[in-house]
């Protein structure tokens, strides 16, 4: 996967990851954009739009302009796509321009005002960082949003999604990584977690 053999010989090395499938997948012509757009577009925003549409298809609401203010609470991930891939090509850097590429789809401050732009959607538009709280954060967000009449809807979720997909870490004691590659969430047994990627979203 890319690992370096000097890695993967130290001693702490952990050989455990939690990969995201098609992080590279992205029907672009579907959302109106053009291949250019979708090759600078950051893997997490692409994946967060496709999981708004979806919780719309399973609420019912499937090609409908709604008649209703909707709300978008979502966080997302620094932008290693950018500074990796993206940046890393001068050909693309040259030709989109860095300002261009870092608000097309890559800043974290981005993600629910281009969610609700991409679907027309009205209402409040809130990116949250709370680190990895936040989430959980975005949820209860919409929530007060929604008791507070500010909205009639409210789409809350967010997306992680790391380049390197199937590479372990070095686990160092006090650190947040598990020592042994496992998460054991609520369990006497939990000592870290594992680097992992996740989209998803609840209307």
């Amino acid at each position: 996967a890319g690992e370096s053999a000097t890695a993967i010989r130290h001693p702490n090395y952990v050989a455990a990851a939690a990969p995201l499938e098609h992080i590279d997948q992205f029907d672009a012509g579907f959302f109106g954009m053009s291949p250019r757009d979708a090759a600078v577009f950051d893997p997490q925003h692409r994946l967060f739009l496709e999981c708004a549409w979806e919780a719309f298809e399973h609420a019912g609401y499937v090609g409908e302009r709604l008649d209703a203010a909707v709300g978008v609470f979502a966080s997302c991930g620094a932008s290693e796509y950018m500074f990796k891939n993206v940046l890393g090509n001068a050909q693309v850097a040259q030709s989109v321009g860095e300002w261009l590429i870092r608000h097309t789809g890559n800043d974290t401050n981005f993600l629910a005002t281009r969610v609700s732009y991409e679907l027309d959607l009205t209402g409040p538009s809130m990116n949250v960082q709370t680190a990895c709280s936040s989430t959980l954060v975005a949820v209860h967000l919409a929530c007060q949003s929604l008791l507070a009449g500010e909205c009639d809807l409210a789409l809350a979720g967010g997306a992680v999604v790391a380049p390197a997909q199937v590479r372990g870490y070095v686990y160092k004691e006090g650190e947040i990584l598990s020592p042994d590659g496992h998460c054991r969430p609520f369990d006497a047994r939990a000592a870290g977690t594992v680097i992992s990627s996740a989209a998803g979203a609840v209307l």
